[in-house]
């Protein structure tokens, strides 16, 4: 294999990466914030179900982002690896493992997104359930998927810490685009574990979640406009 050969590829890698990132971060807020945040009201299953029926368009496109998001995931856990396996292949595939993971926690979790307007369109479960009845089991099914979410966050949290760490290691980029990686990986995972163990304290660290998404916005930046810096000591003529 030439130099050309090995030298380029990891440029346009990276830079396919950054765009991938860019969907899963746009994709990601656009589901988080402009719709479930407008359409779920937590603790208020009439007013959840309303606007739900009143923005039926909204809310499937909500899982069109989100399964948009998870396609992307599983492709850039990939890119990653390849990035980043010569630097140590066994941590590279344990953060490609634990991203996988995550995007078939997610991709499952889905469902209990979905659920929601089986529910709410299904003329049998109408029938079966007083409307109380309904919208509360309708709000129990995006309870869990917000559950769900938290769960896979768990997953990326220990991808993120894993990636830092090797972003650190390699010559390929900024070492502080890795620290913020690893910050991002602290977050997530004490973010998840606040939720299940002291979920009334949720809202104090709230604000703390920032730090991955500048993180990772800096990250995708890097990857879109400079790609992997490729020094003369990584490439390896075979």
């Amino acid at each position: 294999m030439s130099i050309l050969k090995t030298k380029y590829p990891l440029v346009y890698q990276s830079r396919v990466a950054g765009l991938l990132y860019l969907f899963i971060i746009i994709s990601g807020m656009f589901s988080e914030v402009a719709v479930r945040s407008n359409l779920i009201v937590p603790g208020d299953a009439n007013t959840t179900v309303n606007n739900i029926l009143e923005n039926v368009w909204l809310f499937r496109v909500g899982f069109v982002s989100d399964a948009v998001m998870l396609l992307s995931d599983v492709a850039i856990a990939v890119l990653f690896y390849v990035l980043l396996k010569s630097i140590n292949k066994t941590l590279a595939i344990s953060a490609a493992a634990f991203r996988l993971t995550q995007a078939a926690v997610l991709g499952f979790n889905l469902l209990n997104y979905y659920v929601a307007l089986l529910l709410l369109n299904g003329t049998v479960y109408t029938n079966t359930f007083g409307a109380e009845q309904l919208n509360a089991l309708v709000m129990l099914f995006l309870e869990m998927h917000s559950h769900g979410y938290d769960i896979g966050l768990l997953f990326f949290g220990i991808s993120c810490l894993i990636l830092g760490y090797l972003v650190v290691k390699s010559h390929y980029f900024p070492k502080i685009l890795g620290y913020g990686l690893v910050a991002s990986g602290v977050v997530y995972l004490t973010g998840t574990l606040m939720q299940f163990l002291h979920p009334g304290y949720i809202s104090i660290i709230t604000p703390i979640y920032i730090i991955p998404l500048a993180a990772e916005l800096s990250f995708c930046l890097w990857l879109l406009v400079k790609g992997a810096r490729i020094q003369p000591e990584d490439l390896q003529i075979t």
